[in-house]
């Protein structure tokens, strides 16, 4: 065959079966299982929660906070502190934990609902300083820990959309270019001052994120299986083209519950190549019932992969 009819060849080929693989991966299922520990003081230890040697496996340290520890709850405007458990969650445990198994990474969450009595609120005084004190801070304390990745949970807000996705997009893209950390997950909820804040971020700064910790629990309890599975096509159709995990929560407050479906409603997702991982918030609570929970989400992510 001559060049012009291989190319004529390849030409109809590309016509026929056009390969939109290069723009846009084929869902896959994946084996990763996180967990959020050391925000309630517990004493829950890494060493507490069983860990499968099939899964990928990440601890996720709640929380690290830019407001003071003094007990004035202050904001220190990107300038972060450590607000775990860090008595039973150290650098050295991290270590240790990490050594003992090769399939456990450890990562830290921003923000969360609260510190001390109040909200925590996202409350940066210009983009440019709180990116310089969030990178400057958040290294140290990720070095000194040992740590993998960071999670964005801030759930109140005092910026607009677009200075939380400028702020934390080039966080997440400093920290990344400097190898300070392999990857980043956020962590929204169906609030609609939440969801208009995060999806700004993922707009503009979408493809440095590697996981969407979707805050499904916070959904209504006593929501069933079928109203699970619109809530993760929505969310998925919201952060398009994102890793979106499904997730319970320890104490049944919210949400789908181990007991009235969750692990059904994972199976029928495996079935569509749409189960992307689980986590659970959180290991302090789960502890209280033997982490029954996360020994049958890892199971059924060790055989899914």
């Amino acid at each position: 065959m001559d060049f012009s009819k291989l190319f004529i060849a390849l030409f109809i080929f590309q016509i026929l079966f056009p390969c939109h693989m290069s723009t846009q991966a084929a869902p896959v299922n994946s084996n990763l299982f996180r967990e959020y520990i050391g925000a309630e003081f517990k004493n829950v230890r890494f060493t507490d929660v069983p860990i499968n040697s099939n899964v990928e496996f990440h601890f996720i340290l709640s929380f690290a906070i830019d407001y003071d520890t003094s007990g004035s709850a202050s904001p220190t405007y990107g300038k972060f502190n450590v607000f775990w458990d860090s008595d039973n969650l150290s650098p050295s445990q991290v270590s240790s934990i990490k050594s003992r198994h090769s399939n456990v990474k450890v990562a830290l969450s921003l923000g969360g609902d609260s510190v001390g009595d109040r909200y925590a609120y996202f409350d940066p005084f210009s983009v440019d300083s709180w990116v310089s004190n969030a990178v400057s801070s958040l290294t140290v304390i990720i070095q000194e820990y040992n740590l993998d990745g960071i999670d964005i949970d801030y759930e109140h807000f005092h910026a607009d959309p677009d200075t939380f996705a400028e702020c934390i997009g080039r966080l997440i893209k400093i920290l990344k270019n400097s190898g300070v950390i392999s990857f980043a997950s956020i962590a929204p909820f169906d609030d609609d001052d939440v969801q208009s804040h995060y999806k700004a971020l993922w707009k503009s700064y979408g493809h440095l994120i590697d996981y969407v910790n979707f805050q499904f629990y916070a959904y209504d309890q006593g929501t069933t299986v079928s109203q699970f599975i619109n809530y993760f096509n929505t969310q998925s159709s919201n952060y398009n083209g994102g890793k979106v995990l499904v997730s319970f929560i320890s104490d049944g407050s919210g949400g789908l519950t181990p007991e009235n479906g969750f692990f059904t409603a994972c199976n029928r997702l495996k079935s569509q190549n749409k189960l992307h991982g689980i986590f659970v918030w959180s290991a302090d609570d789960s502890k209280g019932n033997g982490f029954r929970y996360e020994k049958q989400s890892q199971a059924l992510l060790a055989i899914s992969h």
